[in-house]
């Protein structure tokens, strides 16, 4: 009898061992914990491209690349900067937090790629073009108005079309070269009321276009949020791109929404969508869609899966978000395209040549606050749990300079050196009021300090903690905790960021010798 029990236990504990193993081999959602939202997807034979937001950040209009749906890199920017105007370049005390480029919509037609979006910060609407998504070059075509939310659609008949709006959907035709509007045509009404299928009691209406044709019909999805529910998957259908549409609710689990359809080379289907996760922004899943009755079905019995039938996902880093020694060979001046800067960057006060293997942050003007202050050089948090550290010379600095590492959101935390009467002095600065208060201020005789900040997002715990060192292996925790929730002003995840700007006299500068970033934290 014992040796029966004792081999019940083994062959549980094998098969425990063999179920735990078949699911790490697995993908797991989120397919990517990290801010990447408002994708648009397509698949150029073995190869999936993606597009998504990144609003005020430049360069802007990111491309991932992927071979099996769920680990992705970056391979380039559709543009280095959206516009010159005051909000984009952060002058006159204005700033486009939040808005500058929207959602994108990404196509490839007859050998070429199109990649659109929007912005309400200039009212017009871009569509940039490429016979090489990984490399470029990009070229760009611009009309009024700015078409909210759009979908880039190519039928079969050689007619092109936006389709576009919230709630009330409309459609407008392109003429031939994708340049504009066609000449003669007028906007129509395609959809009265497009949130219908998820009720009518107010909420966001449907918007986030994205449309597709499959054997035949149309299939156009949207995302609503009626009051008191949840972000919502409507999917309308139709036999002709001009209607009659019907539509029904896809998806109503967790608030994950918003995307559209993607194949694989073997024929299966996901739908790409995305679900707001607080303090870390918008992250991406995947769920597997079966037809029937010619309708796209969304999930497993309506539910977002946690594991999918694909390639287990590998770690974000490098692909995602990535360290950077600032190392570059003779005559290399690049940034590696994990950086984004907080609005239009002022190019000749950056360099990672000046000073070999590091990034020098140089003052070209005073500034009255963090938020407003221009070059600030920004990556993505990572979840669930994430650390950026740097090492910083301070030792050029100039009266009234404030340089050092940030969690940029509008409730931003900073810790680094400022320069007051002379002296330099470690201090944090925490805006969880809204406002900037400096928490702990420590004085500093060394030139070089070393700075972290750990990020936990787990369960939506959205804390971080800041520190400082000055040898590089003993840590302090400094000020208080950050409370990091997501906020529409500034509609991004946290990033993690290295600034430095002046207060008081231009022409200082600080020398970062690197930024390291792990999906880790200290144990506590």
């Amino acid at each position: 009898m014992m040796k029966r029990n004792l081999y019940s236990v083994f062959t549980a504990i094998l098969g425990l061992l063999f179920t735990v193993q078949a699911i790490a081999q697995k993908a797991h959602n989120p397919v990517i914990f990290a801010d990447v939202p408002d994708m648009a997807m397509i698949r150029v034979g073995n190869t999936y491209y993606m597009s998504s937001t990144t609003m005020h950040m430049s360069p802007g209009l990111p491309i991932m690349k992927s071979n099996d749906l769920v680990n992705w890199q970056m391979v380039g920017y559709a543009y280095d900067t959206l516009a010159n105007v005051d909000a984009l370049t952060l002058s006159n005390g204005k700033s486009t937090y939040g808005r500058g480029s929207w959602a994108s919509s990404l196509r490839f037609h007859k050998g070429t790629y199109y990649v659109t979006t929007f912005a309400q910060t200039t009212g017009k609407t871009y569509i940039y073009t490429t016979k090489n998504i990984e490399k470029g070059p990009w070229k760009v075509s611009t009309f009024k108005p700015s078409y909210h939310d759009h979908t880039l659609f190519f039928d079969d008949d050689g007619r092109n079309y936006l389709i576009y709006g919230a709630g009330k959907l409309k459609i407008a035709e392109l003429n031939a070269d994708v340049t504009g509007v066609k000449e003669g045509t007028t906007e129509q009404v395609l959809i009265e009321n497009a949130s219908t299928p998820s009720g009518t009691g107010g909420g966001l209406p449907a918007e986030g276009s994205q449309l597709f044709k499959v054997n035949g019909k149309y299939y156009l999805f949207n995302i609503s949020w009626p009051r008191g529910g949840m972000r919502t998957v409507l999917i309308h259908r139709a036999d002709k791109i001009t209607g009659p549409w019907e539509g029904r609710v896809a998806l109503q689990d967790l608030g994950v929404a918003q995307g559209g359809l993607i194949d694989t080379p073997d024929g299966r289907w996901f739908a790409y969508l995305f679900r707001d996760f607080g303090g870390v922004g918008r992250i991406p899943y995947l769920v597997p869609v079966k037809w029937e009755d010619g309708w796209p079905v969304l999930g497993e019995n309506g539910k977002v899966p946690e594991t999918l039938d694909l390639p287990a996902n590998k770690s974000l880093i490098p692909g995602i978000a990535a360290s950077d020694e600032f190392t570059r060979k003779k005559g290399e001046a690049a940034l590696p395209l994990v950086w984004q800067w907080n609005h239009n960057p002022n190019n000749a006060l950056w360099s990672v040549s000046e000073r070999k293997g590091f990034l020098r942050l140089k003052t070209g003007r005073i500034d009255t606050s963090f938020v407003l202050a221009r070059n600030t050089l920004t990556q993505r948090t990572i979840g669930p749990e994430s650390t950026g550290s740097t090492a910083l010379d301070v030792s050029n600095m100039k009266e009234g300079d404030f340089a050092g590492l940030s969690l940029l959101q509008k409730n931003y935390g900073l810790v680094g050196v400022r320069v007051e009467k002379g002296r330099k002095s470690i201090v944090m600065v925490s805006a969880n009021t809204g406002k900037p208060i400096e928490i702990e201020r420590i004085p500093l005789a060394k030139t070089t300090v070393y700075f972290k900040a750990e990020c936990n997002f787990k369960n939506r715990a959205d804390v971080a903690h800041f520190f400082y060192s000055l040898d590089g292996k003993a840590w302090t925790q400094i000020g208080e905790p950050l409370k990091m929730p997501y906020t529409i002003p500034h509609f991004m995840g946290y990033r993690f960021g290295l600034f430095n700007y002046a207060t008081q006299t231009a022409g200082g500068y600080a020398d970062f010798d690197y930024f390291r970033i792990e999906d880790t934290v200290l144990p506590k």
